[in-house]
């Protein structure tokens, strides 16, 4: 029977000099940065949680809130937030039946859906704001804004250079 651990105790025995790791220094950085980015993302979704929001739900009101007069198309939101048409169409309907955005068809093409903040979603972005900030300096408080530009460099470089390559 296979035993099982709780968080805390497999990264006990991860860390328990009888198991070396055979990843390359590579391999550990990368490791690195999705075990980071998925804690960051587990500690958002339980932040904008106590909203009602998912995680995908608040970036789609942060992007409508920092577009021009409140408002996107449906595709630009798709590209900014990585999002399938399917999911963001849920997403998006989700939002407007809770009284936060607005769709409505461009009045120059049909086919183009737009997307509006409406008031109740902007109030809740703004709510939201402190609590993230908090959040997000948990993660860079120890590091200098020279340090922090550093990085973003080399995350962009590699997302950069690894774009659309898949070997």
């Amino acid at each position: 029977m296979l035993a099982k651990f709780s968080f805390r105790e497999s990264c006990r025995v991860m860390s328990d000099t009888s198991y070396k790791s055979d990843m390359s220094i590579d391999e550990r950085v990368l490791m690195a940065i999705v075990r980071v980015a998925e804690r960051f993302k587990k500690n958002s979704s339980a932040l904008v949680k106590k909203w009602g929001l998912t995680f995908s739900q608040y970036n789609v009101l942060r992007v409508l809130d920092a577009s021009k007069d409140g408002q996107n198309t449906m595709r630009n939101v798709n590209r900014i937030m990585l999002v399938s048409s399917a999911n963001m169409t849920g997403i998006a309907k989700r939002l407007e039946r809770n009284g936060f955005i607005v769709r409505t068809s461009d009045p120059h093409d049909d086919r183009i859906k737009r997307l509006q903040i409406t008031p109740e979603g902007t109030q809740v972005v703004r709510e939201i704001a402190d609590h993230k900030e908090r959040n997000l300096r948990r993660y860079l408080k120890n590091y200098s804004d020279e340090q922090k530009s550093a990085l973003l460099d080399i995350l962009r470089n590699i997302l950069r250079e690894t774009q659309g390559k898949r070997r």
